[in-house]
């Protein structure tokens, strides 16, 4: 009877583990999605915001002669010696034009410096460099004399860094008062305040405007609903550059909204709307809107009416007792369609790039900016990281306070 038992949880343990087995191969091609195009890609950038191995392979044997130096005064003669030398054999693979882009990231206005002084250094030979080395590069420019320069290439040398999130947070380190707000540009930090300031302007006009038009839509039959909702996803079958370039058309000075305005005597003059952070908002409102509307849809068409006409049967006014009663079941809906606008609006990059200007962009747009153009892609990597942090927190926030609230609410 025992054996028969033991044969028996045997097989059972078998079967379950042949259906998680089957399980998880129809997960596992889901996984290796998610691994691939989502995982992989955060690691990278993560691990690029803070590994930078550029200048110890460019200039291995200068940084090993600095481990020594104290700071106070211009490296002695035989560092800068090691360093002409490592320069004239930059020039001489053409590789000191990658040298000088990442100096010039680490000091301002390197670049020509170190090409310049490249070129001069390159004139010399063996038994000169050993002699004339340091002399030469001295009197290349005046930069090479300055200690701050020489203590930003021994940072930038190094293989594992936080400069650049000190330069995403508009810091820098001085070598003697430590971590400091940067005196030259200050910029990161506007305009991730900005890019909430917009997001969350955003996200009010979508709320405005898609929670009457989702409470409409609930209130009628559902074969009439239906078909309105169809208008709701329309956008979502049009290409997102059509409807970018409708708006273009729709508020730049010439466009239809300045020459109906014109036309009617309105205004005398056309409004500057395009290329600013109105045409910002107006766009992205346009385009997020039905992310606020599905969410609040599907709430408020499970609403029972009854509960909001029996509490007007008992004397309650109609706003109050929508207030009190009707709204509050609807949070729950709410909050996720803010939710949803609110974090794809942070992250949104196209728009704001064609319709927004320099004063519509976004951090999203500097960063592609880092990327594209500048290739400065570890700045670029730390900003996205804080970036997405931020995001981060805010769900974090989300889920701690109106996620707890909306299951008691339920």
């Amino acid at each position: 009877m025992s054996s028969l038992t033991t044969t028996e949880a045997g097989q059972a343990a078998s079967a379950r583990n042949k259906k998680r087995l089957t399980a998880f191969l129809f997960v596992a091609p889901l996984l290796a999605f998610i691994l691939l195009t989502f995982v992989a890609p955060i690691g990278s950038m993560l691990w690029r915001s803070v590994h930078h191995p550029a200048v110890a392979e460019l200039i291995p044997l200068t940084l090993a002669e600095l481990q020594r130096w104290d700071g106070k005064a211009v490296p002695d003669d035989t560092t800068l010696n090691v360093f002409a030398r490592e320069l004239h054999g930059l020039a001489q693979e053409r590789l000191s034009g990658k040298l000088s882009e990442e100096f010039n990231r680490a000091y301002t206005g390197m670049s020509s410096v170190v090409k310049a002084t490249a070129r001069q250094v390159g004139r010399l030979d063996a038994e000169q460099l050993e002699s004339q080395g340091a002399e030469t590069l001295l009197k290349a420019h005046r930069n090479w004399s300055k200690t701050e320069v020489w203590y930003a290439i021994q940072r930038a040398g190094k293989v594992y860094t936080y400069d650049y999130y000190l330069t995403a947070l508009d810091l820098e380190m001085h070598p003697e008062q430590g971590i400091q707000v940067r005196e030259d540009t200050q910029i990161y930090l506007q305009l991730y305040g900005k890019t909430l300031n917009m997001a969350l302007v955003i996200t009010l006009c979508c709320a405005l405007l898609g929670y009457p038009l989702a409470y409409y839509l609930a209130s009628l039959p559902p074969n009439r609903a239906n078909l309105l909702l169809v208008l709701v996803l329309l956008p979502f079958w049009t290409s997102l550059l059509v409807r970018t370039t409708a708006w273009i058309a729709l508020l730049q000075t010439n466009g239809v909204i300045n020459s109906f305005l014109l036309s009617t005597g309105l205004i005398g003059k056309p409004f500057e709307m395009l290329y600013t952070s109105f045409a910002t908002v107006i766009a992205m409102t346009h385009i997020l809107l039905p992310f606020m509307i599905l969410p609040l849809y599907s709430v408020m068409r499970g609403i029972d009416p009854s509960y909001l006409r029996a509490a007007m049967s008992l004397g309650a006014k109609p706003i109050p007792a929508f207030a009190r009663i009707y709204f509050p079941m609807t949070l729950p809906g709410l909050s996720a369609g803010a939710l949803l606008v609110f974090i794809i609006s942070v992250g949104y990059y196209i728009t704001p790039a064609l319709v927004g200007g320099t004063d519509g962009q976004m951090i999203s747009n500097i960063i592609a900016f880092h990327m594209q153009r500048s290739n400065n892609w570890e700045l670029a990597a730390a900003l996205g990281s804080l970036l997405l942090g931020l995001i981060l927190l805010l769900y974090w926030v989300y889920d701690r306070f109106v996620g707890a609230s909306n299951i008691k609410l339920g």
